[in-house]
């Protein structure tokens, strides 16, 4: 696989540094693992109707948009909230 450079501004890549420093990997590895791991919106809408077709087709549950909505809100408030503990 061929490298390329990505130009970010001084505070970015020192942020990284540290980032990288703390998990105990490289600049290189992480931007890498971020990568791998983000999901576009278009990906997070698949996996969400695959989920929602599996949960149908081994389960017989039928999951409604405003169901899945808040889940969605009910996950990111307990996600912000093991943030805010963890710091």
């Amino acid at each position: 696989m061929a490298d390329a450079m990505i130009r970010v501004p001084a505070e970015v890549r020192d942020r990284l540094a540290v980032i990288a420093e703390s998990r105990r990997t490289s600049i290189r590895s992480l931007v890498q693992e971020f990568a791998e791991s983000t999901l576009t919106e278009e990906e997070r809408r698949e996996r969400a109707e695959q989920t929602r077709a599996y949960l149908a087709e081994h389960f017989g549950v039928e999951v409604s948009d405003e169901e899945s909505a808040a889940m969605g809100r009910r996950l990111r408030e307990a996600f912000a909230r093991e943030q805010g503990a963890a710091a």
